[in-house]
């Protein structure tokens, strides 16, 4: 019994000296403002459902550039487009890492997908594509991707990665998408018209739209750049890991510091958009992309959506095809509900039902 309280006290006095190191080594740096933390567990009794609404009202009281702990882990929370635009700027290169966490080693095959590989590993991808294309290699580009993957010597955890990566990443964000965008629609008919219109006007009621008529519908992208901005399905994109110190807006940002970029934030400031609760495709009109680190669905830098383009095709002509060739309304004569649901993708808590005809 002696030994065991011997240990406790030991333990005790340990984790308090650990905790009094900390103090005083952050004491030295000036880190970004963040609300008291309890030690060990930091500031998890703080982080509620949903998590980005939880660190905007945070950011809101302490500021755009929030410091805060995970357990023993460091995080630095950004929600404005300055601190954004610094980071995938000037720190892109030093916040190119990710952050090792248990999930990304059960669910992610340890960490070899593209989206939550280390940074060393994407550049050892693009060093073995380039001297297999110096050896003459991938000469039949019809191969399936598992077939090239495995004449590349890529272990089987790695194939198996990026499969569920593909399957995950490239379907349920495509998928959520559709389905904001939809039900934003059925709550602003006006703007459902709209976008039938432009469909008559481009491609007529004579054939179906196809992939190539999507680049001639300016307001159905303006359309899925407004979902997006509304309800983007990363609301913290995928978690950054500082390589070494930089700094942000000013702030201290130690080496080994997980970087959470709050895009549900940023594109909801009102600083940055106007009137930003509402759904405003018009908003977009005349700006001709100038709306970097205010609109960051997909991320920016090295490490953004590598999928971003392919997902934009599929969600335009998804979106175009049921525009045009079916009869949208609500099931009843309440608005569509909007509450955000839990997820990964930040999914709609209840499911989009709605009346069509052709």
């Amino acid at each position: 019994m002696e030994d065991a309280w011997v240990y406790i006290l030991s333990a005790s006095s340990f984790l308090f000296l650990l905790f009094l190191f900390k103090l005083q080594r952050s004491g030295k740096r000036n880190l970004p403002p963040g609300p008291p933390s309890l030690p060990i567990i930091g500031h998890l009794l703080l982080i509620k459902e949903p998590v980005h609404r939880t660190l905007q009202s945070l950011s809101d009281r302490y500021g755009p550039v929030l410091s805060l702990s995970f357990g023993s882990r460091p995080v630095v929370v950004v929600s404005s487009p300055s601190a954004a635009e610094e980071c995938f700027t000037r720190n892109d290169v030093i916040l190119a890492n990710r952050p090792s966490m248990l999930a990304g080693q059960v669910m992610a095959y340890g960490n070899t997908t593209i989206g939550t590989a280390p940074y060393g590993m994407i550049d050892e991808h693009r060093s073995r594509r380039k001297r297999n294309d110096a050896n003459g290699g991938r000469e039949d580009e019809s191969k399936t991707m598992i077939d090239t993957m495995l004449s590349e010597g890529y272990a089987d955890d790695i194939i198996k990665g990026q499969i569920n990566s593909m399957s995950s990443a490239g379907t349920d964000t495509s998928a959520v998408t559709i389905e904001w965008a939809m039900s934003l629609l059925l709550n602003h008919p006006d703007v459902m018209k709209k976008a039938q219109a432009e469909l008559d006007d481009v491609v007529g009621r004579d054939r179906l739209v196809d992939e190539v008529d999507t680049h001639k519908l300016p307001y159905l992208h303006n359309i899925i750049n407004e979902a997006l901005r509304l309800f983007p399905p990363g609301p913290l994109l995928v978690p950054h890991e500082s390589a070494e110190d930089c700094t942000v807006s000013g702030f201290d940002v130690p080496r080994g510091t997980m970087i959470l970029v709050n895009v549900w934030a940023i594109q909801r400031d009102p600083k940055v958009w106007d009137d930003p609760t509402s759904f405003k495709p018009e908003r977009y009109e005349g700006l001709e992309g100038d709306h970097a680190y205010r609109l960051l669905p997909f991320g920016m830098g090295r490490r953004s959506c590598p999928g971003a383009g392919l997902a934009n095709r599929v969600v335009s002509l998804a979106l175009a095809v049921l525009i045009q060739c079916l009869e949208w309304k609500r099931v009843s004569e309440e608005p569509m509900d909007l509450s955000e649901g839990t997820g990964l993708t930040m999914p709609k808590r209840e499911p989009l039902e709605a009346m069509c005809k052709a």
